[in-house]
């Protein structure tokens, strides 16, 4: 037993991510996720003999975007490799990699969680083609190669993590980053950005690394934190009982919510890497990086600051409203329709991203009708209870907001005079309020602007309403 040590994780990934270039990176076969099986191929990605590869240029210009908005060194000359194994899904007997010289060094992703800001150095980004998939089901096993020669990149970490909250971070940020660049649409479950986890524990301080397990195939950010959870458990308890833990390939079971054993490591595989005969060295000049770099939109956190300086968002409400550049844009549209702001950065965050996820795959609600409802709001036409009404009530009936407010009486009651008796009818209809607050249980006055808001439809202005609840119960109590 080893009672008095404390362990901490020890995590790396691999992220594999497709590239949105349209075609595979050596054919000019589509690469479109969803096609029937078998009918995106061609005799080059099936490795027919006599065929050549052509590398595809766009599949070049975005890994050299990655590269450069996470700080790699671009090799100015990078090569592929064969990286030649067997296996059913793919056709060629070997995949086209780069393994000895990538296309980006270096590098890091930046991450905030709980316990602060950090770095997640990156090794390298190197591009290579896809492999196929193989489908099981009536106990047959069959090969779409739809997927084979399938651009993609594959960015590998430093094992720089040490908790599941910062691998779940470094995900998410990546994710981010790649979306504003505009080279995948990092969809987790169809496959264009999927995830293997190296993950050991070591005694807390200490400098050498445990026994590396590696979890396959994570489609779910979520799924990366909970397979972690698991497998960091699962080595604690096995040491702290003094057992060894064994250097396995493992999957994440989702309906069980544990890593299963898939195979043991016994030994480096070898897959008698050689420079692709068929493929010259990929030379890329210094006018070519500077044309790549002038091309690139403005990443997450440059226009998160630039929404806290123009509009003055909080930097949390920031970072909501730039989760995707399609989301980014359609708050900006909708905040293009008013002078306040900051009210319609609040009810874009609280009523409107909810229903369009960051994903924002539809336009929730016109951005002039959005601009609308937070000029109603912050020039006091309406209350903040209405305001979010409205927005679910202008999505359903269609037309010109205040023109809705005014139907279903939401603009707010200022006249004292109309107020008043609401008031008196209130304490009317609930005479036990009065005894409470006799009693010195003042919040009983509550029930009485719940009746007001309710009998104006949420209408009654707040402050005023307040003011003069407590005239009337204090006018009551003077009777009495």
């Amino acid at each position: 037993m080893n009672d008095n040590i404390r362990y901490e994780a020890v995590i790396g990934l691999e992220v594999h991510v497709e590239l949105k270039t349209g075609r595979k990176i050596f054919c000019t076969c589509p690469a479109s996720f969803g096609a029937e099986p078998n009918t995106q191929v061609c005799p080059t990605c099936l490795g027919m003999p006599g065929t050549l590869p052509v590398l595809d240029e766009t599949a070049v210009e975005y890994a050299v975007r990655a590269g450069l908005a996470l700080n790699c060194r671009i090799n100015r000359t990078s090569w592929f490799d064969r990286k030649n194994y067997f296996y059913p899904d793919l056709p060629k007997g070997y995949q086209i990699t780069q393994n000895d010289c990538p296309i980006c060094l270096g590098g890091a992703v930046p991450i905030e969680t709980d316990a602060g800001k950090k770095q997640i150095r990156l090794t390298r980004i190197h591009m290579e083609e896809d492999a196929g998939k193989l489908i099981h089901r009536g106990g047959i096993s069959e090969i779409d190669c739809n997927r084979c020669g399938v651009p993609l990149i594959e960015i590998v970490s430093e094992p720089d993590m040490r908790t599941p909250d910062e691998a779940k971070a470094y995900l998410n940020s990546l994710r981010r980053i790649l979306l504003y660049l505009g080279v995948s649409d990092c969809r987790m479950n169809e496959g264009s950005l999927r995830c293997d986890v190296n993950v050991s524990v070591r005694p807390q301080g200490s400098e050498g690394f445990g026994v590396k397990c590696e979890i396959k195939n994570l489609n779910s950010v979520n799924y990366v934190g909970r397979a972690l959870e698991y497998e960091i458990a699962r080595q604690v308890k096995i040491l702290e009982e003094g057992g060894v833990v064994e250097s396995e390939t493992r999957r994440y079971n989702e309906d069980r919510g544990v890593t299963e054993r898939m195979r043991k490591k016994e030994t480096v595989v070898d897959y008698r890497y050689f420079a692709e005969p068929n493929l010259p060295p990929l030379c890329i000049s210094e006018e070519y990086i500077e044309s790549v770099k002038r091309a690139m939109p403005k990443m997450p956190d440059e226009r998160a600051d630039e929404l806290c300086e123009a509009y003055g968002l909080r930097r949390g409400i920031a970072e909501l409203l730039v989760q995707t550049p399609r989301l980014a844009q359609y708050f900006e549209d909708c905040a293009a329709h008013t002078a306040y702001k900051t009210i319609c950065a609040n009810l874009f965050v609280g009523e409107i991203l909810p229903a369009v996820g960051e994903e924002c795959s539809e336009i929730y609600l016109d951005p002039a009708s959005v601009g609308a409802i937070s000029t109603l709001l912050g020039d006091g036409t309406i209350v903040s209870g209405n305001a979010k009404r409205l927005i679910h009530l202008s999505k359903e009936c269609g037309g010109d907001p205040k023109t809705i407010a005014e139907k279903e009486r939401m603009i707010k009651i200022t006249d004292e005079t109309v107020l008043l008796p609401v008031v008196r009818e209130a304490l009317a209809a609930n005479p036990k309020v009065l005894a409470d607050v006799r009693r010195g249980k003042v919040s009983a006055k509550k029930q009485l602007m719940g009746h007001v808001m309710r009998a104006t439809s949420g209408g009654a202005d707040p402050i005023l309403t307040e003011r003069l609840i407590d005239a009337v119960v204090e006018e009551a109590l003077n009777e009495n």
